[in-house]
């Protein structure tokens, strides 16, 4: 696929600086242009690569003023980053999507499947499960009895689908994620520990992305609810009855105990823990390693563990480094102390 500067302004609503027939066949980061390609300027710490890039074509945004000339032809817009995304989603919509049901794929008699789905080698539809139109099942993927798949749902090599859990339209789930595994449900006993049953569901709702190796458990009773647009990133644990806001995003390792309720445009980095039965309000920035153990007010931003707004957190960050000073203070006036009450026997 070949498109010019000027078809790709016309796309995206940008102004054209240089020549607008310059062909554009392929994307690179701006550090490694190359001819005939389109790579995007919107971190300013990377305005030095734009003197020297080879690529063909590069987005910019509107306000950014370079005191150099440069070779490649410039596509301004409002922002280059949400328009390269755009760009990229446009180009992944023109590859032609896999159809046909292959002959080593195990489907039951008692599934229904739309039409132009597509179905790998040694994927495994059971009894009872619905397949919506257009969806695209690879191989090893495992979609259990009962299960429910919307419309032009993805679902990568090895994912498995439990029994029972309902998915929407327009979902990806990525390799290795589990869907639908029990909750993490014992009671002690004289004997250990007996296992509770997880009878309920994981619903996901529409427009929802769940990235590789990321489990989502089943609820105890009802359901676990994943809502509209929420994208999880890899090696994610959702544990049983959470339920996770419209539109939240969550970075990698990042972990829900049991009952835990994040709110709505909530952004989650990496490696962060949510104790169980709390809730996070909407428009909570949670950052990396941050351990929420309480609800939250919402519209906030928290680190540390436990969290806390960052100003309190690097307070007592410094406060932290000068401990060891103040040990020694305190135990020298301990030893002075006691010297005084020798002194006054």
């Amino acid at each position: 696929m070949e498109f010019t500067a000027k078809q790709i302004a016309e796309l995206i609503q940008g102004r054209v600086e240089g020549n607008e027939n310059a062909i554009v066949k392929t994307f690179a980061k701006i550090e490694e242009g190359v001819p005939g390609a389109i790579s995007f300027l919107s971190n300013p710490k990377y305005t030095h690569y734009i003197y020297d890039t080879k690529s063909s074509v590069v987005l910019i945004n509107e306000d950014v003023e370079l005191d150099q000339p440069v070779s490649a032809t410039l596509i301004r817009v409002k922002n280059a980053y949400e328009c390269v995304a755009k760009l990229l989603q446009f180009y992944e919509s023109m590859k032609p999507a896999k159809k046909g049901i292959d002959p080593l794929a195990s489907i039951s008699p008692k599934a229904t499947v739309g039409e132009d789905v597509y179905i790998g080698p040694f994927a495994v539809i059971g009894d009872g499960a619905v397949i919506g139109k257009g969806s695209q099942i690879y191989p090893h993927a495992v979609i259990g009895e009962g299960v429910s798949l919307g419309e032009k749902c993805l679902i990568y090599p090895n994912v498995t689908i439990y029994q029972g859990c309902k998915l929407g339209n327009n979902v990806t789930i990525h390799a290795g994620s589990v869907i639908g595994a029990d909750g993490f449900g014992f009671a002690p006993s004289t004997a250990g520990y007996d296992k509770i049953p997880q009878i309920g569901i994981v619903v996901i709702e529409d427009n929802v992305e769940i990235g590789a190796n990321t489990c989502v458990d089943r609820s105890t009773m009802g359901q676990t609810v994943i809502h509209k647009g929420v994208k999880l990133d890899n090696l994610i644990q959702v544990a049983h009855n959470c339920e996770i806001g419209e539109n939240t995003v969550m970075s990698a390792q990042a972990g829900m105990a049991g009952s835990t309720k994040i709110g709505a445009w909530c952004m989650v980095g990496g490696q962060a823990g949510f104790a169980g039965h709390i809730h996070v309000a909407d428009k909570t920035f949670v950052g990396a390693q941050c351990g929420v153990i309480k609800n939250t007010k919402g519209d906030e931003q928290l680190i540390g563990s436990p969290a806390m707004e960052p100003k309190m957190f690097f307070k007592a960050k410094a406060m932290y480094s000068k401990l060891p000073d103040m040990y020694r203070q305190v135990a020298q006036l301990q030893r002075e102390l006691e010297a005084l009450k020798e002194q006054l026997r």
